[in-house]
C-alpha cells in the first residue's frame, strides 16, 4: 500500500477535533436548557431529544471528514501492469576535470560546483536520456546514453582533477567523443552541456562547433569559476607543510582564471544558453527549460508495474457517514402522536 501524497494525512487530526468542538457546543447549548428548565422535564418539553443520537451525529461527522482526509491523501494497493512511452531528448555532460577545476576561488572548488550543478540538471531532466564525459588532455566516456540518471550521480563521485593519463586541458577530444555518443540519422534531440572553466590549449574547436552546429547539435555551456581566480596549488610531494603553488617556466605563480570566450562561443555558434557559476546554488532553470522546452523523440515503450488509486473507498465512507449524519439528528422529527 501507497499513498500519492502523504502530507496530507495530517488532516485526519481534523476529525477528533471536530468531535470535540460539536460535543463542546452540544453542552453548552444543553446547560443553557438546563437554566431555564429540569432535567425532569425534559422528557415533556423536550420528547424528540435523544443523546445517544447527539453522540452518534457527532461520531459520524467525525468519520466522515476522516475518510475525506484518507481520500485526499490518494490511497493506492493492488499492481497494474501499463505501457508507459518515454519521450525525451539526448543529454550529454561533458565535465571538465583538468588540474585548474581544483582552484577554490569558488567554495569549496570548482570541480566540486561542478559536479552539484550535473547532478542537479539529471535530477531535473527526468524521461531524458543522459551521457557523462570526462574532459582534460583526452576525452573519456565513463557513461554512455542512458535513461539512468543515477549512474551518472554514482561516477561523477569517482571523478578527481588531474585523474586521466593525458594531463592538460583540450575539450575538443571530449566534445568529440560526446557527439560520437548520439545516434546516427538524428537531426535534432542532441543537446550537450560542457561544464568546465573555460581553459582550452588546443586548437580546432572552431571547426568542431561549426559541424555540431550543422548536425542540429545544441551545446549549452556553464563556466565555474571567477573572472579574478586565484593562484592554482598543487600537492605538497615533499611534505613541507607549506602551501605549493604551480609556476611557469620564469619560475612565476600561475594563476588560473576564468575564461568564458571559448564557452560563449560554443554555445552562441549552436544556439544554446552559456551560464557563469560562482557557486552550487546557481539558477539552472533557463537552461533547463530550454532542453525541456525541445522536441522529443520516442525512446520506445516499457511496461511499468502501477498501484491502482483506491481514493474511491474512502470517500464512499465519508459520503455514507455524511448522510447518516444527516439522518441522526439529536432531535429526530416529532412523530403524530407527540403533542407539540
Amino acid at each position: 500500500m501507497d499513498w500519492a501524497d502523504p502530507q496530507r494525512l495530517w488532516l485526519l487530526v481534523a476529525a477528533p477535533a471536530v468531535v470535540l468542538i460539536v460535543a463542546f457546543c452540544w453542552r453548552r447549548r444543553l446547560a443553557a436548557t438546563a437554566a431555564w428548565a429540569a432535567r425532569g422535564l425534559w422528557d415533556r418539553l423536550l420528547p424528540t431529544f435523544g443523546r445517544r443520537r447527539l453522540w452518534w451525529s457527532a461520531g459520524l461527522l467525525g468519520l466522515s471528514l476522516a475518510a475525506v482526509a484518507l481520500a485526499l491523501a490518494g490511497p493506492r494497493w493492488g499492481q497494474t501492469e501499463q505501457q508507459v512511452e518515454r519521450r525525451g531528448v539526448d543529454v550529454v555532460f561533458v565535465l571538465d576535470t583538468s588540474l585548474s577545476m581544483a582552484a577554490t576561488d569558488v567554495v569549496p572548488n570548482r570541480l566540486f560546483v561542478a559536479q552539484s550543478l550535473i547532478r542537479s540538471m539529471g535530477r531535473q531532466l527526468p524521461g531524458h536520456r543522459v551521457a557523462l564525459v570526462q574532459a582534460e588532455g583526452d576525452g573519456v566516456v565513463m557513461v554512455p546514453l542512458t535513461a539512468d540518471t543515477a549512474v551518472v550521480d554514482l561516477l561523477l563521485d569517482a571523478v578527481l582533477p588531474g585523474s586521466l593519463p593525458t594531463p592538460g586541458t583540450d575539450l575538443l577530444p571530449a566534445l568529440q567523443r560526446a557527439y560520437g555518443l548520439f545516434p546516427e540519422g538524428e537531426d535534432k534531440h542532441k543537446v550537450m552541456v560542457v561544464v568546465s572553466d573555460g581553459e582550452h590549449h588546443g586548437r580546432g574547436l572552431k571547426d568542431l562547433v561549426e559541424e555540431l552546429a550543422d548536425e542540429g547539435v545544441t551545446v549549452h555551456s556553464i563556466g565555474v569559476g571567477t573572472l579574478e581566480g586565484k593562484p592554482l596549488e598543487v600537492p605538497d610531494y615533499e611534505g613541507t607543510g607549506e602551501t605549493q603553488y604551480k609556476k611557469d617556466q620564469d619560475d612565476r605563480v600561475v594563476v588560473t582564471r576564468l575564461q568564458e570566450s571559448n564557452l560563449e562561443m560554443l554555445a552562441r555558434e549552436t544556439g544554446g544558453i552559456y551560464l557563469r557559476s560562482e557557486g552550487a546554488g546557481t539558477d539552472l532553470g533557463a537552461l533547463l527549460q530550454r532542453i525541456d522546452s525541445m522536441d522529443a523523440q520516442s525512446f520506445g515503450n516499457e511496461t511499468v508495474n502501477v498501484l491502482e488509486e483506491r481514493f474511491q473507498w474512502p470517500l464512499s465512507i465519508a459520503i455514507l457517514a455524511l448522510t447518516l449524519h444527516l439522518a441522526v439528528a439529536p432531535f429526530r422529527t416529532p412523530s403524530r402522536g407527540v403533542s407539540q
